[in-house]
């Protein structure tokens, strides 16, 4: 654990213990902005021989960041921010919204080889979801609700970045969700702790079905991302018309989803659920709330932790508890100086819910290197 236990709360450690215990499971690594989850924990790494649990990835397969350095600078950016901040949001369907026509990436001058290629496998996913075809393809480039936002941000030398957090969307969502309901049925499952924790194992049918959707939709998330900066990108620049804007390589991270991964000489399957990869040199970007900052890291290739960092602040109170504890007056103060939604709507995202992302950065500092301590100026939510 990289979190201190006694911070921990008891029905956190029964659910990792619960993890723990299933007969495939090699091991668990916990990260310090580790929260309570539905069957699995977030902030949780395991690694499984020969299974997978979908529920210990979750419904938002793929769910991750995208963030880009600009060459613009503090002082380029106007004092009024909601010109920037509407811009991005016409740019940027966010909530339920979707495109009206599905994007053409080849016109925001991306690669269309991955986009093509999804659409050529979406008729051999699983669930009878063909139906869902129109929408997932309006879908991509789109932000969801919830904890996903697009920022722009200033570094300590008050450069500006983009960064944005999004995940596989309805089409993600609907495909966990049938694969977590299909587990929860087969016969090996029916004496487990907890239900949720059901798990598909190799050689069967069902495993081969959800490793299909799975990496479809982990895919899905990660382009679906770069769509969206890419339309970010190209809304910034029509706030600075005349003017030439460049952008470095984009850094790019899931933190829920599963990999093929080599764990103490063994071949495993590796569930990242509120983690991402922090291998040697593995650049990644965790942020905090939409008030108080995220980093920039580089993972430094940490064994010990299977090779593997937290994924934000993690919340410390649930969203309920979050919209019965504060008001709108608490949400305006704690994201002042920040051009963002200051309304009831978006209250359970107050940063007063969530942990504090300094102290989670301080706790890994054997598993990553900050590179850069970024401040939101403008923040869109869902």
């Amino acid at each position: 654990m990289w979190a201190a236990e006694h911070e921990v709360e008891s029905a956190v450690l029964d659910q990792l213990r619960n993890i723990a215990a299933l007969p495939w499971v090699h091991g668990v690594r916990v990260m310090p902005d580790v929260h309570l989850g539905k069957g699995a924990t977030v902030g949780s790494v395991i690694a499984m021989r020969d299974a997978v649990s979908p529920a210990a990835v979750g419904v938002d397969i793929g769910c991750g960041m995208e963030g880009v350095k600009t060459s613009l600078h503090a002082d380029d950016l106007p004092a009024d921010l909601g010109g920037i901040r509407t811009s991005i949001e016409r740019a940027v369907p966010v909530g339920f919204r979707a495109h009206d026509e599905a994007v053409d990436p080849a016109r925001l001058g991306l690669d269309t080889s991955e986009w093509q290629d999804l659409w050529k496998r979406f008729g051999e996913l699983h669930g009878g979801v063909s139906s869902l075809e129109s929408k997932a393809g309006k879908q991509l480039g789109t932000l969801g609700g919830g904890n996903h936002f697009i920022e722009v941000c200033l570094d300590e030398n008050d450069t500006v970045w983009l960064m944005l957090h999004s995940g596989s969307r309805h089409i993600g969502n609907r495909l966990a969700e049938q694969h977590i309901a299909a587990a929860r049925e087969l016969p090996h499952n029916q004496d487990l702790p907890d239900r949720d924790l059901a798990v598909f194992v190799s050689h069967t049918p069902q495993m081969a079905a959800y490793r299909h959707d799975l990496f479809w939709a982990q895919e899905y998330a990660r382009v679906n991302r770069r769509i969206m900066l890419a339309l970010t990108m190209r809304a910034l620049r029509e706030c600075f018309t005349g003017r030439r804007i460049e952008f470095d390589e984009p850094i790019s991270c899931h933190h829920n989803y599963v990999a093929e991964e080599t764990i103490d000489g063994q071949p495993m399957l590796v569930t990242r659920k509120g983690a991402i990869r922090a291998g040697k040199g593995d650049m990644g970007l965790i942020p905090g709330s939409m008030g108080t900052g995220s980093y920039v890291v580089r993972g430094l290739g940490s064994d010990d932790s299977f090779q593997s960092a937290a994924h934000g602040a993690g919340r410390r109170m649930s969203r309920n508890k979050a919209k019965k504890t504060f008001g709108s007056r608490d949400l305006r103060e704690q994201t002042s100086g920040v051009e963002c939604r200051k309304d009831d709507g978006v209250l359970d995202e107050i940063p007063g819910a969530y942990k504090d992302i300094d102290s989670v950065i301080e706790a890994q500092s054997a598993l990553v290197e900050v590179v850069a301590r970024l401040r939101q100026v403008v923040c869109v939510k869902g």
